[in-house]
């Protein structure tokens, strides 16, 4: 919906070439990241790449691991989480976790996530000194691709991704003007050979910042 500052702009302006890969609308983009996540994302320069990168995501051969900062102590400290979700019956920006019908389906689309606490941390809750807060720090891996799939999942736990006013709390309990969610390590097959390979984005400043201004437990 945007038609300037998106990463598609810049691309483009590094690789010209790609503008009709995919579509116009998202040249050469094969998956997405919600606005306000940071990390890796996969952009194709032809189409043949395009077709095989989007081949191995919707066949769930690709590894996605996520790193997000969680609201209070999440027990227990390794799960996984397989919960449908779907759009929220009433509030239609938001996804949800969807229940069984009377007939015992749902609404929902199969949702997968699993996670592993790496670390806890207490400090304060941003603007009010004296009230403190406890938080996870978790590798999410995700083994389906559903809209807000690691927030929505979390946030179904009770303990919504910090930062993330769209599912957790209102104004932010740490100084962060957006979600800490980050896209840590993509593992798929290079289009041209085949070859498995690796890819690792470390946390951005702003996420270590928040990190530091805490203390582990």
């Amino acid at each position: 919906g945007h038609s300037g500052g998106t990463l598609v702009n810049a691309v483009l302006h590094h690789c010209p070439d790609i503008v009709g890969v995919g579509g116009e609308r998202r040249p050469g983009i094969v998956h997405r990241l919600d606005k306000d996540t940071s990390g890796l994302i996969v952009v194709a320069k032809h189409d043949a790449a395009h077709r095989n990168l989007q081949a191995q995501f919707k066949a769930r051969t690709v590894f996605k691991e996520y790193l997000a900062l969680l609201e209070g102590k999440l027990q227990p400290p390794q799960g996984r989480i397989s919960a449908p979700i779907g759009r929220h019956p009433t509030e239609r920006k938001r996804m949800a976790v969807l229940p069984p019908d009377a007939a015992g389906g749902s609404a929902g689309r199969e949702a997968v996530t699993a996670y592993r606490v790496l670390g806890l941390y207490s400090g304060p809750v941003y603007g009010r000194s004296h009230s403190q807060a406890n938080f996870s720090l978790v590798s999410a891996v995700l083994h389906t691709g559903r809209t807000h799939q690691i927030r929505v999942h979390f946030a179904w736990m009770q303990h919504p991704v910090v930062g993330d006013t769209l599912y957790g709390f209102a104004t932010p309990r740490l100084p962060l003007d957006r979600q800490f969610l980050h896209a840590h390590r993509l593992r798929l097959r290079l289009p041209s050979t085949g070859e498995e390979r690796e890819f690792v984005a470390p946390l951005p400043p702003e996420l270590e910042e928040v990190l530091k201004g805490l203390q582990a437990v």
